[in-house]
């Protein structure tokens, strides 16, 4: 409080020149101290009427007006915060014409992250069942955590999965045979291996023994008339055909060889909402076989969850590995094409762009993908995306040599660039983290 009244004017007139430094300015409120008193205390209550328009300028500090935002209502879920509004990021997949995602990132940029990120939201903001596929066992402590299920696929797990499972949902057609015949026309072709595939006579043999062994189970769809691997292995050899025996010689050493560990009915939940597949152990031989049988698995849930109106998630983690084989290729490529209709929601995380554009059909996925998450990128993958998504300049530096977990989010026509750390200090990040120190530190 000031003694004298040149003393008060000083005050006041240094107070005045410290706002001018912050581009303020000082109003004095003669005969309204009182009242400029009582609007000042966290009492809700402004009793000085003062009004001032703001310039277009001064209202840019606060929402820029070239920036774009997403932020939809109903069932949105957090994506992030926008880099450049600081506004939260809110969407919800499912609305957009195309609900397919990819998640494009170098090693450490944080796709992994990202995707159990999006999970987390998934399982605690819905009734979706959600699928995963962990080539590198990363998703254990957070399916865990989350009470899900995780499925071991290795050649010494006891958990089993039978790839010829199939429910009555499982094609959209009168008869749920003939995608079920196509699959095992490509888990066979796997087997066989060679450039060529399967011959014309080869594939006519396969599918009369696939209608052979499903004639039981469609008579009574019970879970003892399923058939395995040993039931297709015998239905060749029943034609006694060359072309059979071949086929079935081939699937020997997955019937009662070392490697039979698909021939064996399904012993695990995947029932459960929230469902790992674990095929890090699984060698180069099985790992093939081990992709595709999974991408099956989750179709047939696709399929059985449509008709009680659900939504099903796929997180295809490590991409890549399902583009270098032909089959599982184009298992994916046919994911990606319809899922949608089907209520699936299908996300793929690759370090690899190269791979996604290694043939016209694989090429569909980029083009048959509304959502789209670019973290850090290579130099030559960032060129090839800015061709492809018609990037600006300005837009390509949020994904050169940027944070882990920030870069560019693309849904539909929307191009944002966003920010979604995760504080190292939580429960979350200790489970969702794959660095090496703080994973021994857990």
């Amino acid at each position: 409080v000031a003694d004298t009244k040149q003393k008060l004017g000083n005050d006041v007139f240094q107070a005045a020149g410290v706002a001018q430094k912050y581009n303020c300015s000082l109003v004095r409120l003669d005969y309204q101290q009182e009242q400029g008193l009582v609007s000042s205390l966290p009492l809700g209550i402004n009793q000085i009427k003062i009004q001032r328009s703001l310039t277009t300028s001064n209202v840019a500090v606060f929402v820029p007006f070239v920036t774009q935002e997403l932020f939809q209502s109903g069932a949105a879920m957090y994506y992030g915060i926008n880099a450049k509004s600081h506004n939260m990021i809110m969407l919800d997949r499912k609305q957009a014409r195309c609900p397919n995602g990819l998640k494009l990132g170098t090693p450490g940029s944080g796709k992994s992250m990202s995707c159990k990120s999006e999970i987390v939201s998934v399982f605690l903001t819905t009734a979706d069942d959600i699928f995963i596929s962990d080539p590198e066992a990363e998703y254990y402590p957070l399916v865990k955590r989350l009470h899900g299920q995780v499925i071991k696929l290795s050649p010494t797990s006891r958990d089993y999965v039978n790839p010829l499972d199939i429910n009555l949902n499982y094609s959209e057609d009168d008869s749920p045979l003939a995608l079920k015949s196509d699959f095992v026309l490509s888990f066979c072709e796997l087997v066989m291996g060679g450039k060529t595939g399967l011959e014309a006579i080869e594939r006519t043999v396969i599918d009369r023994a696939v209608k052979a062994i499903y004639r039981p189970y469609l008579a009574n769809p019970s879970p003892e008339n399923m058939p395995i691997l040993s039931d297709l292995h015998q239905a060749l050899l029943d034609q006694h055909l060359p072309e059979a025996d071949r086929v079935a010689q081939a699937l020997d050493l997955y019937v009662s060889g070392s490697l039979n560990v698909f021939n064996h009915k399904t012993n695990v939940d995947i029932h459960n909402r929230l469902v790992a597949f674990d095929i890090k152990e699984l060698g180069k031989q099985l790992k093939k076989l081990g992709m595709l049988i999974i991408q099956d698995q989750i179709w047939g849930r696709v399929t059985q969850n449509r008709s009680q109106g659900r939504a099903t998630w796929y997180f295809a983690d490590e991409f890549h590995l399902l583009l270098k084989e032909e089959q599982t290729a184009a298992y994916s490529a046919e994911i990606w094409k319809r899922f949608r209709k089907w209520g699936g929601v299908p996300t793929g995380a690759t370090q690899n762009v190269k791979d996604l554009l290694s043939s016209p059909e694989i090429e569909n996925i980029l083009e048959n993908s509304d959502f789209i998450t670019l973290l850090n990128q290579a130099s030559g993958d960032r060129k090839i995306l800015s061709e492809r998504l018609n990037l600006s300049a300005d837009q390509q530096k949020c994904i050169d040599n940027s944070e882990p977990g920030e870069g560019l989010l693309i849904f539909e026509n929307v191009v944002l660039p966003f920010s979604n750390p995760i504080p190292k200090n939580t429960q979350l990040y200790k489970i969702m983290t794959t660095r090496l120190s703080e994973v021994v530190e857990l």
